[in-house]
């Protein structure tokens, strides 16, 4: 196997140079364009116009005899924008919805070109073998001849996105503003929607009708987990898309029983699968790790203000107090409170004796700031929401968490500085 790795990295063999050349023209030029399609939220479409591609194939192959790429790739357009306006129009002129429109057209034009193949392979035209590979896809079949027009094709892609780039972002993002400031909106959606169904046609040639979709989504959706800037964003999806065609590729030189498409698509979303939870932003284990933070957090303020409380009640804040005091005022397990106390200790906020804990002057300001920005909370929904003052406890609970310095401020400025919550118990102030 090592040697057939050498082989296949040396690029020696011209059908491996077109194979792998042309998986990785057609995947990059897919995931770009696919970026748009996904902001855009049309990734549902992406589907349809995939599947609605095989009566197109069938019909041109029917009319011209011929598996050339050149009397194939016009009717698979045709066929694709035929699928896209008939989407729009029974979404415009029906109650049917958009995603109900979708499946309807997706199945019935898939089903059409399914028997129109049937047909084909029946007969008897000896020009049709390899043609069901457009289902799922055959990187193996490709000659040199077929990369040459897809590498004008992705091109021609390429230097649209490049050129439009700013505009298309615009439209993706905010239509009514573009519209604004004087943009062919309409236009510039027909000619995104014209680059999603011309990223279709060339790319089943590598992946095949049925799986299309993920190849167009999969990288575009994995990038975008990684950044919030655009451009990088299609970089990364370019990439992504390149480097699954160039592992599809490998894996089925190495192993001919295994199909390109397929294991293009597995890798895109190997990709798609580490990005959703390793992103360092916005994967899920990261997520989790947040959420975790923001518990403890809220908990440790919570035992802060506990002891606030204690020391309010008792009118004495230097007193020590035991940690039966603080599970009255905060109910949890004893062995956990005693590990944020523990914590709590450490960061300054109480300090520790034989007879118990007593809060420090750090942490008498944050359990001070804590039930200021609670009780003013309370307040300001009673007063301006007209929420009954036994309804606003628990949404002051939450939110006293949260609330920043500078709004803590303007709420201070907006109720003019009260000295009592809803319930008469005292604001306290620095």
């Amino acid at each position: 196997m090592y040697e057939q790795i050498i082989d296949f990295l040396s690029l020696s063999d011209p059908n491996v140079r077109t194979v792998v050349l042309g998986s990785i023209l057609l995947t990059s030029s897919s995931a770009i364009i696919g970026a748009f399609t996904f902001l855009r939220k049309k990734a549902l479409v992406g589907d349809a116009v995939a599947h609605s591609v095989l009566p197109g194939i069938c019909l041109a192959f029917m009319i011209g005899g011929a598996k050339d790429p050149l009397i194939l790739i016009p009717g698979a357009f045709l066929a694709g924008w035929l699928s896209m306006i008939l989407i729009d129009k029974i979404t415009l002129h029906s109650r049917i919805k958009e995603d109900t429109a979708i499946g309807m057209v997706l199945s019935v034009t898939f089903g059409l070109g399914i028997l129109m193949l049937t047909f084909i392979q029946h007969s008897g035209n000896a020009n049709q073998s390899g043609l069901d590979h457009f289902l799922f896809g055959k990187a193996a079949a490709m000659l040199g001849s077929d990369v040459i027009i897809f590498s004008a094709i992705a091109l021609l892609m390429v230097l649209t996105v490049s050129f439009l780039f700013k505009e298309f972002a615009l439209v993706c993002f905010d239509r009514e503003y573009a519209s604004s400031m004087g943009l062919p909106v309409k236009r510039l959606d027909f000619l995104m929607t014209s680059l999603t169904v011309l990223a279709v046609v060339i790319g089943i040639q590598a992946v095949g009708v049925v799986l299309m979709a993920a190849m167009l989504i999969t990288p575009a959706a994995a990038a975008r987990f990684w950044t919030d800037n655009l451009k990088l964003m299609i970089i990364m999806a370019a990439v992504i898309g390149a480097v699954s065609g160039f592992t599809g590729a490998l894996v089925s030189y190495l192993y001919p029983s295994m199909p390109t498409g397929p294991w293009i698509v597995v890798v895109a979303s190997v990709f798609a699968f580490i990005s959703f939870f390793f992103a360092p932003k916005k994967g899920i284990l990261q997520y989790m790790i947040k959420q975790r933070r923001i518990r403890l957090m809220i908990n440790e303020e919570n035992i802060i203000k506990a002891g606030y409380h204690i020391g309010e009640d008792r009118k004495d804040f230097t007193s020590s107090m035991t940690a039966t005091d603080l599970i009255r005022r905060r109910p949890m397990p004893e062995s956990k409170l005693k590990g944020h106390l523990a914590k709590l200790t450490r960061q300054g906020y109480f300090r520790k004796h034989s007879q118990g804990w007593e809060l420090t002057n750090a942490g008498y300001k944050k359990g001070s700031r804590l039930v200021r920005i609670h009780r003013l909370w309370e307040l300001y929904l009673t007063e301006y929401l007209n929420i009954a003052s036994d309804h606003v406890h628990e949404d002051a609970e939450t939110i006293e968490h949260f609330i920043t310095p500078e709004l803590e401020k303007q709420l201070e400025q907006t109720l003019n500085y009260p000295s009592e919550d809803p319930h008469q118990s005292k604001i306290p102030y620095e």
